[in-house]
């Protein structure tokens, strides 16, 4: 039997047994207690793992009571411990909290909030929520309402995509390695990356369409036909991609031409990340028949949703009764509300094109220095700062890359990678990263780059 492939997501910066020797008594002891009682699927990040006991806004704290700056967590999406959240689940727990089978006004007041920041999908359509508790289960179920309204089974996702957990999910997320098989139903497409293909911003959108349109002959061919193509428009697994503004809506209509529907997966992109719109999607002139959405939904607190055109979701609601436990309950409603009337009140999206634009003009100084730097890239504040080998070859360093998450650890930033091969620097900070933790980013990144020699 073969090795599986190591997961890019999971296993890249990950503590492994060897670094046991490394730890202080106390840390070798949490890690061994958790090999005892945990399952080994589970990982940790760094080779020194960090024991995290308190958050605030965009920085975390260890047991020692050393500060670090999170340039990694869009689950805590509008910075960690916000008091505004921590006010609306404890005065909503103090009251109650059910399941969604008995009627609520929280659902239904977050539900006509939320979807007043969706485009208006064509007359006399209208969007519908359901909801559920990871984007997982959303994915889960977006694509089960794919099949339903198409007919077809086929689901299309990039090279490196990573959509979910799920027996289903996972099956189109390539991201989780060779030790999860993909379904026989899924095609993968090359990830949009023009830094790697060597394009000009201009030919991204028919290059990648043209690849989409050969998995649509593959799924065709085969029997399966086309369901969905379900994408994260700032393609974060596959190395932070989000390209020019409209590139994507080329292959979108190549799928739609074959009967499938787009769902836009905006656990990564979505809630103001981009800065330029509410919706990653919506950079694209796009009105999805699907979004779902998860982690930064509830600023960690479980929830997650599926946003869908009415027409297209008749197809499985008027069939298939639908119950999540736990999804919509009123606490998690409450999470989800708030962090909505922050990221209005205190102008975050505003805010992340600002302090993003800011980032990548200090990141594309820091290259003039280091040879190391072979592509800045991204869209408000989400950042993918990719490492090489060689400018002129573009060869991915992925040692250097590990070596330097370590580095900007011991210097209180942390962080992780991204891409197919591990070399590009995922930065995706809580919506409140400031514009002096631009200098404590880049300060650190020059000290680190320097120490490894590159």
């Amino acid at each position: 039997m073969s090795t599986p492939t190591r997961s890019t997501i999971m296993d890249t910066n990950s503590f492994r047994s060897e670094h046991a020797a490394g730890l202080d008594p106390a840390a070798r002891g949490l890690t061994q207690r958790r090999e005892r009682v945990l399952g080994g699927s589970y990982r940790l990040f760094y080779r020194r793992p960090v024991h995290l006991v308190r958050g605030e806004g965009q920085y975390l704290f260890d047991a020692d009571g050393r500060r670090y700056l999170d340039l990694y967590n869009n689950v805590a999406s509008i910075g960690h411990c916000h008091p505004a959240v921590v006010e609306a689940v404890t005065a909503q727990l103090q009251q109650l909290n059910t399941h969604t089978r008995y009627l609520h006004e929280t659902i239904l007041d977050y539900t006509d909030e939320i979807l007043a920041t969706l485009p208006a999908v064509p007359a006399p359509g209208t969007w519908k929520a359901m909801y559920q508790c990871t984007g997982s289960e959303a994915n889960d179920l977006a694509v089960r309402v794919a099949r339903e309204f198409s007919g077809n089974l086929g689901v299309i996702a990039t090279s490196e995509a990573y959509h979910g957990t799920s027996d289903l999910t996972s099956g189109f997320s390539p991201a989780l390695g060779s030790g999860q098989p993909l379904a026989p139903t899924t095609r993968l497409v090359p990830a949009p990356d023009a830094y790697r293909q060597g394009l000009p911003p201009a030919r991204l959108g028919p290059w990648f369409a043209d690849r989409v349109r050969e998995a649509v002959a593959s799924l065709q061919a085969d029997g399966f036909g086309v369901a969905a193509f379900i994408a994260d428009s700032v393609f974060s697994s596959d190395g932070v991609l989000p390209g020019r503004r409209g590139f994507l809506a080329e292959a979108v209509d190549v799928v739609r031409a074959a009967g499938g529907v787009f769902i836009a997966d905006e656990v990564q992109p979505g809630f103001a990340r981009t800065g330029e719109e509410f919706w990653g999607f919506a950079r694209h002139g796009l009105v999805p028949e699907l979004v779902t959405t998860g982690k930064p939904m509830g600023n960690g607190i479980p929830v997650s949703g599926l946003f869908a055109r009415e027409d297209v979701l008749r197809a499985f609601s008027d069939r298939v009764p639908y119950f999540n436990t736990f999804g919509g309950n009123p606490v998690s409603m409450a999470a989800a509300r708030a962090v909505l009337r922050v990221l209005r009140e205190e102008g975050l999206q505003e805010h992340a094109l600002e302090v993003g634009a800011r980032f990548r003009d200090a990141l594309d100084a820091l290259a003039v220095a280091h040879e190391a730097v072979g592509d800045v890239r991204g869209v408000g504040l989400f950042t993918g700062l990719e490492l090489v080998t060689d400018r002129s070859t573009r060869e991915p360093d992925r040692d250097l890359a590990l070596a330097v998450l370590e580095e900007l650890r011991e210097r209180g930033v942390l962080t992780s990678v991204a891409g197919p091969h591990g070399n590009v620097l995922k930065l995706r900070p809580p919506l409140v990263f400031a514009a002096g933790d631009v200098d404590t980013v880049v300060r650190a990144l020059d000290e680190s780059l320097t120490a490894l020699g590159a």
